[in-house]
């Protein structure tokens, strides 16, 4: 039996870099919950990551940039996308008033 655990409790008040929380990991799966609170990737900085990952907003708001799409994208609560194994990417913006909750499946390929 393992306790229940609530995504939207114990959040630091203030991180100075993006927290990422493993929350299971198991052969070719890693579920995470990150937190971010007014930061970004730097400009010359794209993820490019051997797995799948699919993410989810819970709380706050960002944006997100592919490096083959010139403008961000804006992701809510709710806003959930997959990022294929490969797919450079960066945080362009995460709102620096409140923390912003993700979950993030990361999966491999096979």
């Amino acid at each position: 039996m393992t306790i229940p655990l609530n995504l939207f409790t114990d959040l630091p008040r203030e991180i100075p870099e993006e927290l990422f929380e493993t929350l299971i990991s198991a052969k070719g799966l890693r579920i995470e919950r990150i937190i971010s609170h007014g930061q970004a990737s730097p400009a010359d900085f794209w993820y490019d990551q051997d797995d799948n990952e699919w993410i989810l907003l819970l709380q706050g708001a960002a944006q997100l940039r592919f490096e083959n799409h010139a403008e961000p994208f804006d992701l809510i609560p709710g806003t959930h996308t997959l990022i294929p194994a490969h797919t450079r990417h960066q945080v362009a913006w995460t709102d620096p008033t409140q923390p912003t909750i993700w979950l993030a499946i990361h999966y491999s390929r096979d």
